[in-house]
């Protein structure tokens, strides 16, 4: 899942947020140094990961992309969650999207000091353009994935990903919704069974 996803699946626990957006910029040892709200935050979001990425509802929303973009497509379905998540933010909280938004901006800036500097970098740009909010909007996936685009080795075309959202968005939407549901359900409960686990790592 992308950025908004995993702000929303933390559940309003501050050290969870912290562990999942920084999941990803954390190798091998690096672990260790993180507490233990923090530590289970990032353990949370290589679930959420792994279960979004086989589960068969997913598959079939990529399967309108891969013949196109092959294996980015699994960055893309990401990005077109956030979309759906943010365009359809009432119908999953009471509060407005501008001030999850601010808040979750908020929090990783007071923890500054635990974020690892190559997040730190892409923070700076997700914070000044917005990116969280403006993922509700065509226009603001379109910059991401250009962004994207630019990053790549190869010619990912992930800039032309939009197109297939416009003709397909439907579709994308029903999977969005019986998947996510299942998706908040299962971190949940997985984020319950990690405390239990890790509770005093």
């Amino acid at each position: 899942m992308n950025f908004l996803a995993h702000a929303y699946l933390s559940f309003d626990r501050e050290g969870i947020l912290i562990g999942n957006f920084v999941a990803d910029f954390i190798k091998g040892k690096e672990l260790n140094r993180y507490h233990d709200e923090i530590f289970t935050g990032i353990l949370l979001h290589r679930e959420i990961d792994a279960f979004t990425d086989s589960h068969p509802l997913v598959r079939a929303g990529q399967s309108y992309l891969r013949p196109r973009f092959r294996h980015y497509s699994t960055v893309i379905t990401d990005i077109f969650f956030d979309y759906f998540l943010g365009k359809n933010w009432e119908k999953f909280s009471n509060i407005p999207l501008e001030d999850f938004v601010n808040q979750t901006y908020n929090t990783l800036e007071s923890h500054s000091d635990l974020l690892p500097e190559s997040f730190k970098e892409m923070f700076y740009w997700m914070k000044s353009q917005n990116w969280l909010y403006h993922y509700r909007e065509i226009e603001g996936i379109q910059k991401a994935l250009t962004g994207l685009t630019r990053r790549t080795t190869f010619d990912s075309k992930m800039n032309e990903a939009p197109e297939v959202l416009l003709e397909k968005e439907a579709e994308f939407e029903l999977i969005f919704f019986a998947f996510f549901k299942e998706l908040e359900t299962f971190a949940r409960a997985k984020l319950i069974q990690l405390q239990q686990i890790h509770g005093s790592h």
